[in-house]
């Protein structure tokens, strides 16, 4: 498949040392390690990731709990490698699929090199982040508490810092506020990471941004784009599975299937007429097209798969499942 200049996914390399690319061997000062990226839902945790790395490689959206999936998201300079893992907003679940979530994101806090806690700088402290914060208590790794949505003006932004800078100082933590959404303050936060990190080697390949496989970003991009155009019951119900990727020299076609909990979601999903799927696809085929750097044939269908979030059997066979 032909790939965009800097998004490659690992399934594109062969690491015998036989094959396109080798690993490089890393200097004696070089710094490399495991950077996961935790906090409530809808904090701007993808948004971050996409900027720091400097392209898109996870799904945002202002809808809560949009990730579903710990996503690796490398960024490689000439002093460090940062992997990046975003993982699902923690929270309260209401179903299968929020335990499945929010025990990932916990196994996440349990298994990288540093922790950033990302919390919204445009409302104060809640129980959500104390409660995030108490999980850390006992983590033997570094932690930096970041502010995000410094960009926002909003009232009684200094007293919002302070709840903030006050649970820093309780834990220890340094702290950082910052932009997801412009990038200011970012430099500052990734100089703060690589100071946290060890010496080691490299990873991956310099020039990788993320280890998953492309069809899984299709997915997603799919994914995205309902959640921005459906504002009813369907975003949280859906799960994507990419049937076929047939690949020739002048475009690529993807043959998708959008899985729905009930008849009435795959109703609004199609719209009248189809206009909805047609939406949808629209979109999403422009997103894959970037993703590729080519040309893109997208087929989509629906198919009504009923309460998929509450069975362990069925998340499983749409790719949720407890990490190790």
């Amino acid at each position: 498949m032909k790939v965009a200049t800097k998004v490659n996914s690992i399934d594109n390399y062969d690491f015998s040392g036989l094959g396109k690319v080798t690993i490089p061997q890393a200097s004696a000062q070089f710094k490399s390690g495991f950077i996961g990226i935790i906090g409530r839902p809808n904090v701007g945790k993808s948004t971050l990731m996409n900027q720091l790395i400097g392209q898109k490689i996870a799904i945002t959206s202002p809808i809560a709990q949009t990730t579903r999936n710990r996503l690796r998201g490398i960024l490689t300079t000439p002093e460090a490698q940062l992997i990046f893992v975003d993982t699902p907003g923690i929270h309260k679940p209401h179903h299968e699929l929020g335990e499945v979530l929010v025990q990932n994101a916990k196994i996440a806090i349990e298994s990288v090199d540093v922790i950033l806690l990302v919390v919204d700088g445009t409302v104060n402290c809640g129980s959500g982040d104390r409660y995030i914060a108490d999980l850390l208590l006992y983590s033997k790794v570094p932690i930096i508490l970041g502010i995000n949505k410094s960009d926002e003006q909003v009232l009684n932004s200094q007293q919002i810092d302070n709840s903030y800078l006050e649970l820093g100082n309780y834990y220890q933590w340094e702290t950082v506020k910052f932009s997801a959404k412009t990038g200011a303050g970012l430099l500052q936060l990734q100089d703060l990471l690589v100071a946290q990190l060890e010496t080691g080697p490299y990873y991956y390949p310099p020039d990788l941004v993320t280890d998953q496989p492309e069809r899984f970003i299709m997915g997603e991009l799919i994914r995205e784009q309902i959640l921005l155009l459906t504002r009813e019951e369907v975003p949280h119900s859906v799960a994507i599975i990419i049937d076929k990727v047939d690949e020739t020299p002048g475009i690529t076609r993807v043959i998708a299937t959008i899985n729905v909990e009930r008849d009435s979601q795959k109703g609004i999903l199609i719209g009248k007429g189809g206009s909805m799927l047609k939406a949808v696809g629209s979109a999403a085929r422009e997103q894959i097209q970037k993703l590729i750097a080519g040309k893109v044939y997208l087929e989509l269908f629906v198919k009504v798969q009923p309460k998929w979030r509450q069975s362990r059997m069925s998340l499983a066979e749409l790719g949720y499942r407890v990490e190790s």
